[in-house]
């Protein structure tokens, strides 16, 4: 599976929390590469991060990210007060930049651990559902990214609660016209800027953990907890949590 976390709080630097937490972001991707034969999160990395400017920065590679070292300056130096890292498992398409999280569309940042169940099969009649602008905006071949421009179009700028239960039902109304057994499992994180939108969810109810670190002053989000401090909690599954100022709102997903 992929990896991810998510910040929010005072300016820190970058590898504060990719690199020196115990568990952090990059020590998950060599464990993961220790424990299998195979490089679990070696399929290329992102950051995006914001900033006083209007758009957020980002920056992918498709090499593995603990041997990036671009990556490790890049994150000594950068601060933000809001910020995505994500370390990528494909789950079929190919390795490229394009296809590294997160997505960034304007002030929207997007990233997502899990897949489309039969993907392949439901692709055509997903794409279809884009408008021609948000068509011309898909440059990369994942399931991910199609996710996030299909919120777009079900007017995640609007109204972003709507907009996720729409696309998930959008999606799991193909899967069915289909016939696909395989689940749709997903956990992603998406920001404006000044908001997070964390989203745990599966067909069969075993969707991907997603951690949440919350005080006073500071929001961390995660894949796994970045260390074994009892401060962590799982998010339920089946959910939706907005995150804004540090005040957790959770809501049941509505998939009909």
């Amino acid at each position: 599976m992929s990896r991810w976390l998510a910040y929010h709080g005072d300016s820190i630097y970058l590898d504060e929390l990719i690199y020196q937490p115990e568990h952090s972001l990059i020590q998950q991707s060599v464990e993961s590469n220790k424990k299998r034969t195979i490089r679990v999160n070696g399929d290329g990395f992102g950051l995006g991060w914001y900033s006083h400017r209007a758009l957020p920065g980002y920056y992918h590679d498709i090499l593995p990210a603990w041997g990036d070292e671009n990556l490790r300056s890049l994150a000594h130096h950068i601060s933000s007060h809001r910020f995505m890292a994500h370390i990528r498992h494909s789950t079929g398409s190919q390795v490229s930049r394009v296809n590294c999280h997160p997505f960034v569309l304007d002030n929207w940042m997007f990233l997502h651990n899990g897949h489309i169940g039969g993907f392949d099969q439901v692709k055509f009649t997903l794409v279809r559902q884009l408008t021609e602008e948000l068509f011309l905006k898909r440059v990369g071949t994942t399931d991910s990214e199609l996710i996030f421009l299909m919120m777009i179009k079900n007017g995640l700028r609007i109204d972003p609660i709507a907009a996720i239960n729409q696309t998930l039902y959008e999606i799991e109304q193909a899967m069915e016209d289909k016939a696909i057994t395989e689940p749709l499992k997903t956990s992603l994180c998406i920001s404006d800027g000044e908001q997070f939108w964390v989203v745990r969810y599966s067909s069969d109810h075993q969707p991907p953990p997603v951690f949440i670190q919350c005080s006073a002053k500071k929001t961390i989000l995660a894949s796994e907890p970045l260390d074994h401090s009892d401060s962590w909690k799982k998010i339920d599954r089946q959910t939706i949590t907005h995150i804004v100022n540090h005040h957790c709102t959770q809501y049941d997903l509505i998939i009909d």
